[in-house]
């Protein structure tokens, strides 16, 4: 049944939220003031899909994606940038907000630059046996297929077309696909997720989907199934030969404005540990200045970081090792001879690891992260053991998504 409701805020996560008396309810595509006409969405009684806007928001644009709304990526094409912008940074302010956090917050840095590097397309058989590719719907399993996407960089390109060649290749399997695409400086570096394990035939045939697309490299789960070129990328005056499906961040623009930041905060240290240095995007840049100690779990993101760091002019020494800072954080005890620590955690932050940081004595802290909520716990056992909170960026490197990056600077 249709209903017509009035939108009073807008969420974290992008949706326009309307206060009823039985609380929240959510609907994506909306924003603050505006009168809609929303219809049910089955199993989710908090939630409503967007049927039309009857009144519009002042703050409203075009969307730059015909794919908006339906593809689950995007979540603010919608709202106007002086908007978006203030939305994006409130994330953090209200994340710190609520860990009692008094700290102030830079105006948003764009990193959005020539668009994201890496993106996955998935592959799926949909009614009557038809094959779609693209990406995944919002808050639903099905695929929308795609014709392009605007926040893709321009070494991209191609990318989707190949995505069709492998998928249609893979058919025969009948199982849902991911396919991962890395831009690097060789051309694009391509790994299958889901396929099973293949027959000689498909095999060969993906390696002549390599060829004809001229990727850099085809690997299925990491294993190697073509290669005309071994994908690298430059990290200062490095080259880190990638693993397959490496991590890294998300824009060229991005890692270069957090690495810079990262190294300003650590300027005039001697000794600097980072953890969950990952190919070493911060470690090799660092150890331009200073003796580094890179950890990681991530045994291929090691040895890269490794090979790269040997292959390197002018880098002081730099050690590399592998270690699960979850299970087995760096100690206070083994924390008390760096100048400085750098962490860069995944999604669910570091706790157990910023508790012992806490306990030490380090003089200089860089905190990276990539959701505020994680951060904000981060920095309240940071805070507690006596840290003093000196600077907090918010970077948007994930244009018109509800993902944030920080980089703190803090000192004991």
């Amino acid at each position: 049944m249709v209903e017509r409701i009035l939108i009073n805020r807008l969420g974290q996560h992008g949706d326009g939220i309307a206060d009823s008396s039985a609380g929240p309810i959510y609907i994506p595509g909306t924003l603050p003031g505006e009168t809609v006409e929303v219809d049910a969405e089955p199993g989710h009684p908090d939630r409503r899909r967007l049927v039309t806007v009857q009144q519009s928001s002042a703050l409203r644009i075009e969307p730059i994606c015909p794919h908006f709304g339906v593809c689950g990526g995007c979540a603010m094409q919608h709202l106007s940038e002086d908007s978006y912008r203030s939305w994006k940074r409130d994330l953090v302010v209200i994340a710190l907000s609520q860990a009692g956090i008094d700290a102030p917050v830079a105006p948003l840095t764009d990193a959005h630059g020539d668009g994201r590097r890496r993106v996955v397309f998935h592959a799926r058989c949909g009614g009557h046996g038809v094959l779609q590719v693209g990406y995944s719907a919002a808050r639903a399993h099905h695929i929308v297929p795609i014709d392009r996407c605007p926040i893709l960089a321009k070494g991209l390109d191609g990318a989707l077309k190949t995505a069709w060649a492998i998928a249609e290749v893979l058919d025969f399997v009948r199982k849902p696909l991911d396919i991962q695409f890395t831009a690097t400086d060789q051309g694009l570096d391509v790994d299958i997720r889901g396929s099973g394990t293949l027959t000689a035939p498909a095999v060969a045939a993906l390696a002549g989907v390599a060829q004809r697309y001229d990727l850099a490299r085809l690997t299925r789960h990491g294993e190697l199934i073509a290669q005309m070129r071994r994908p690298s990328l430059r990290m200062g005056s490095a080259i880190v030969p990638l693993p397959p499906g490496a991590f890294l961040q998300a824009t060229a623009l991005g890692e270069a404005v957090l690495s810079r930041l990262v190294v300003d905060s650590c300027s005039g240290a001697d000794r600097i540990a980072d953890l969950f240095a990952g190919v070493g995007t911060f470690a090799l840049r660092l150890a331009a200045h200073a003796r580094v100690f890179a950890f990681d779990e991530d045994e291929a993101a090691i040895a890269a970081l490794e090979r790269a760091a040997t292959g390197a002019a002018g880098l002081k020494p730099l050690r590399a090792e592998r270690r699960n800072l979850f299970k087995a954080p760096l100690t206070a005890t083994e924390l008390s001879g760096f100048d400085a620590v750098v962490f860069d955690p995944p999604r669910q932050g570091a706790q157990l690891q910023s508790r012992e940081i806490a306990a030490s004595r380090v003089p200089t802290l860089v905190a990276v992260s990539c959701s505020p909520g994680t951060f904000a716990r981060d920095m309240r056992h940071l805070i507690d053991g006596g840290y003093r909170l000196l600077s907090v960026i918010p970077i948007d490197q994930f244009r018109y998504s509800a993902h944030v990056e920080i980089v703190a600077h803090l000192q004991k």
